[in-house]
């Protein structure tokens, strides 16, 4: 099956929040829908979007895009948002069909248009450049206010859930007004295919580097702050599905910064008004961030987890990435989480954000979870024999003076690279460790149990 609720199915009215329900669309980028150009009925009409399954997004006027009126050679048209709504997850678009496919159809028909309704059809063949649908009967074939709904297949296997059509009409063998009154009726699709060969966004979409969707689920977690390093850094060259996946991205983090739009100054002050510090010390801040010396109180900073996000996306475009990253060090011990992205690898920028960044923030991460093996074998020595091993608490895997050992050796290393390799491998064993107690809880009697 697939997800009960998708940001991109959308409900849309005509000119404003009061207006008639008059179909359906297709959230496909953070400012671009799909829907019937029957559904828009003219070329300069002003649109309603919302957002019927998620009412935390808010809803948004729209128009259609240039060049998105295709009423001439099919019935489709692109509307372009008057906002993007990048916190919306866009839909999953696929050309892939297969002959008999279970598809799930969510529209607006009457009296139904407050809640919507449901239709599940199978993928029956060819009707022109059109897809038929059959439904199990005449009541269960689309109707007004279906027109320009997603057409979509549920999760199978390892295949996700994914769009593989609009709705765009019906028709029924008698030529009566309603499906029912007819002896056979069918509903009728435009597949993802035909709508590619027409719009180029969505042949880029539909395509094999439409999205990173590891990449994605990567950065929701990182931006999440859960059990993450401070840094995250990234190669992610210009143009393509993975730079679509990081621009969709960036709404979460709260300062954006562009290497080479901006100089180092414009962006310091952005930081300290983010930071808020006292008025006689927002000075003292900004001279600190561009030219180090003294540093500041840190009062301000709060727990690196959970900090405010910076994102410098193109940091080797910059004139001067190494002084960059300087700044950018000092930005991170005022309690700021980055994501740093470069283009290219070419140029100072790579081996910077190594020494500079990754390597401490690492070094901190790993230090945070030895100081807690340490704090939990210390708790599980105080209470060893006082309960049984069931009721004992969790222990390390690994004695954590070994782990010590291992980061303080890391420590001595002069090479960042070899400092940052095997710190992400004792970040690795220190999860492993913290994960659970070594063994079998009936094993966990004291060292000899260890592995």
């Amino acid at each position: 099956m697939g997800e009960l609720r998708a940001d991109w199915r959308l409900r849309l009215r005509r000119d404003g929040p009061q207006g008639e329900v008059c179909g359906a669309g297709v959230l496909i980028t953070q400012d671009r829908v799909l829907t019937c150009a029957h559904v828009v009925r003219e070329p300069d009409a002003r649109m309603w979007v919302e957002f019927a399954e998620n009412p935390a997004i808010p809803p948004v006027a729209a128009r259609v895009a240039p060049g998105g009126w295709l009423d001439d050679r099919e019935d489709i048209a692109v509307l372009a948002l008057d906002g993007p709504r990048p916190q919306a997850e866009p839909a999953p678009l696929s050309r892939h069909l297969e002959r008999g496919a279970e598809v799930w159809l969510g529209g607006y028909a009457a009296p139904f248009d407050a809640d919507g309704m449901w239709l599940v059809a199978r993928i029956s063949g060819l009707h022109g450049n059109w897809v038929q649908l059959d439904a199990r009967t005449n009541a269960e074939v689309v109707r007004p206010g279906f027109s320009g709904a997603a057409v979509h297949t549920g999760r199978r296997g390892e295949r996700p859930e994914s769009v593989v059509g609009l709705v765009v009409s019906w028709r029924g063998d008698l030529e009566m007004p309603l499906p029912t009154d007819n002896d056979l009726a069918f509903s009728h699709m435009i597949p993802v295919d035909r709508i590619a060969q027409l719009v180029p966004l969505v042949a880029e979409l539909s395509g094999p580097d439409g999205w990173d969707h590891a990449f994605a689920a990567r950065l929701r977690s990182w931006f999440a702050g859960t059990d993450q390093p401070t840094v995250r850094f990234g190669v992610v060259p210009a143009g393509g599905g993975r730079d679509r996946t990081l621009r969709h991205q960036l709404h979460r983090a709260h300062v954006v910064h562009h290497g080479g739009h901006g100089r180092p100054d414009e962006l310091v002050d952005t930081l300290v008004a983010q930071l808020r510090p006292p008025r006689h010390q927002r000075n003292r801040y900004r001279d600190w961030l561009l030219e180090g010396g003294d540093e500041p109180e840190r009062s301000l900073a709060g727990r690196p987890a959970s900090g405010p996000v910076l994102a410098v996306v193109g940091l080797d475009e910059d004139p001067d990435p190494a002084g960059l990253v300087r700044v950018l060090a000092r930005v991170r011990a005022l309690g700021f989480r980055l994501l740093v992205v470069v283009r290219g690898t070419d140029g100072p920028a790579p081996d910077a954000v190594e020494r500079d960044l990754l390597v401490p923030a690492l070094d901190e991460r790993a230090e945070e979870l030895v100081r807690t093996a340490e704090r939990m074998e210390r708790v599980w020595a105080r209470l060893d024999g006082l309960t049984d091993s069931a009721s004992a608490p969790p222990r390390p895997a690994t004695d954590p003076a070994t782990r010590r050992r291992s980061l303080e050796e890391l420590r001595a290393l002069r090479e960042p690279h070899a400092r940052l390799v095997g710190l992400k491998q004792l970040l690795r064993d220190l999860r492993a460790d913290l994960a659970g107690p070594a063994g079998l809880p009936g094993q966990r009697t004291g060292p000899a149990g260890r592995p």
